[in-house]
C-alpha cells in the first residue's frame, strides 16, 4: 500500500509528514524503556525481516496482489514504541533506495502503514490478551486477529487522508468500499504470515516476544481421566539469559533467501491500493510526478547494469535486507545507548 506522489495534495502531505516525524519522535522516547540488550538486535532484524517480506506480493483476488504491511509483527514481537520505527526504516529505505513510495508522501505511507497498524494492531492484541487464555495458543490468536483488522484500518485510514487532499474528484464512498474491500482479504494474507512467524518465535524463545511477556501455561495433570492444573511449585533460580543470537541468524539467513529467491516468485499483479486506484481513478494526476529517485541504481528493486531479471532482482533484494538492517539496528542501537546512559546518570 505504498502511496506514490500525486495521490494526496502538497498540503495534506505536508501536514501529515509532521504528524509522522512526531510520531517517530515519540516512538524514540518510548522505545528506550522497550530496547534492551535483547530486543535492540531484534528489532533491526525485524525491520530485514519486514523488508524482505514486502517484496513477496501473493494473490488476493483476480488481477490483484497484497503483501505484509508489517505493523502487527513488529509491535507484537519488540513493542508499538520500536514497531513505528522498523516500518518507518523499512518505508525510509524502500523510498530513498527502491523508488517504491513517493518522498513527498512518505509522511503519509509511515503514518498509514506503519502508525495506524501498529497502533491498533497492538491495542487490540492487548485487548484479546486479557480474555483469550494466557498461552501460546492465546498469543497466536490475538496475533491473527489483530494483524487481520490493521490492514483493512489502514486502508481506511488512506481513504481518510484522500478525501481531505485527494488530487482527483473521486466519490468517498466508492473508494473506501473498494479499499475494504480488498484490504480485507490482504489482511487474511497479513494475519498468516505474522501468526506464522510470531509462533515460530514462540516455539523456541518466547522470550524475546514482546506480546508473550507474562505467558504462562501451568502444568497439568490427568487425575480420574481429568486434566488439571497442577499445584505451583517453588520458583526455581533464574536461569541465566540466553543469548538472541541463534534467533538472529537464523532470521537474517531467512529474510535474504526469501528477498534474495523467493521473491522472484512473488505475484506481479497491481497491489490492493495500486488496484482501486487504477479502477476509480485516484491515480489520474499521479503520471504528472516522477519520483525524486527514479534514477537510483536500485530502482524498482533492481540492480542496473544486470541483465538477469533473476540476479538482478535477487541482487537488489539482498542489498535492500542488508542495508535496511545495517539502518535499523544502528538507530535501534544509538536509542539503546541513550537508555544505558539515562540510567547511569539517574544512578549517580
Amino acid at each position: 500500500m505504498h502511496v506514490p506522489d500525486g495521490f494526496i495534495n502538497a498540503p495534506v502531505s505536508a501536514a501529515a509528514g509532521v504528524a509522522a516525524a512526531a510520531a517517530v519522535a515519540v516512538s524514540l522516547r518510548g522505545a528506550r524503556k522497550e530496547l534492551d540488550e535483547k530486543v535492540a538486535p531484534l528489532a533491526g532484524l525485524v525491520a530485514a525481516f519486514v523488508f524482505a517480506v514486502q517484496m513477496l506480493n501473493f494473490p488476493v483476488a483476480a488481477g490483484t496482489s497484497g503483501h505484509l504491511l508489517g505493523g502487527a509483527l513488529a509491535a507484537i514481537l519488540v513493542g508499538p514504541w520500536a514497531g513505528v520505527l522498523c516500518i518507518a526504516v523499512v518505508l525510509l529505505m524502500q523510498g530513498v533506495l527502491f523508488a517504491d513510495g513517493g518522498l513527498t508522501a512518505l509522511g503519509v505511507n509511515i503514518t498509514v502503514m506503519g502508525v495506524v497498524t501498529v497502533v491498533v494492531a497492538h491495542l487490540l492484541f492487548r485487548g484479546l490478551r486479557l480474555v483469550l487464555p494466557r498461552t501460546r495458543g492465546g498469543v497466536t490468536a490475538a496475533t491473527f486477529v489483530a494483524a487481520l483488522v490493521s490492514v483493512p484500518a489502514s486502508a481506511a485510514a488512506f481513504t481518510l487522508i484522500y478525501a481531505i487532499g485527494g488530487t482527483t474528484d473521486v466519490p468517498i464512498g466508492k473508494v473506501l468500499t473498494a479499499m475494504l474491500g480488498v484490504h480485507v482479504l490482504i489482511g487474511v494474507g497479513e494475519a498468516v504470515i505474522t501468526a506464522l512467524t510470531v509462533g515460530a518465535v514462540l516455539a523456541v524463545r518466547p522470550d524475546l516476544v514482546h506480546g508473550a511477556r507474562g505467558l504462562t501455561t501451568p502444568l497439568k495433570l490427568r487425575v480420574d481421566g481429568e486434566l488439571v492444573d497442577a499445584a505451583p511449585a517453588e520458583a526455581p533460580a533464574a536461569p541465566a539469559p540466553k543469548s538472541p543470537k541463534k534467533v538472529w541468524i537464523g532470521g537474517i539467513v531467512t529474510a535474504l533467501v526469501l528477498a534474495g529467491v523467493v521473491s522472484f516468485y512473488a505475484s506481479a499483479s497491481p497491489d490492493g491500493l495500486e488496484k482501486v486506484a487504477a479502477d476509480q481513478g485516484i491515480d489520474a494526476k499521479a503520471d504528472a510526478y516522477e519520483h525524486a529517485t527514479a534514477d537510483s541504481p536500485l530502482a524498482d528493486y533492481g540492480v542496473k547494469g544486470v541483465d538477469s531479471a533473476r540476479l538482478s532482482g535477487g541482487l537488489a533484494g539482498v542489498i535492500g535486507v542488508g542495508v535496511t538492517l545495517a539502518v535499523g539496528t544502528g538507530a535501534f542501537w544509538a536509542v539503546r545507548r541513550r537508555r544505558a546512559v539515562a540510567e547511569t546518570g539517574a544512578r549517580v
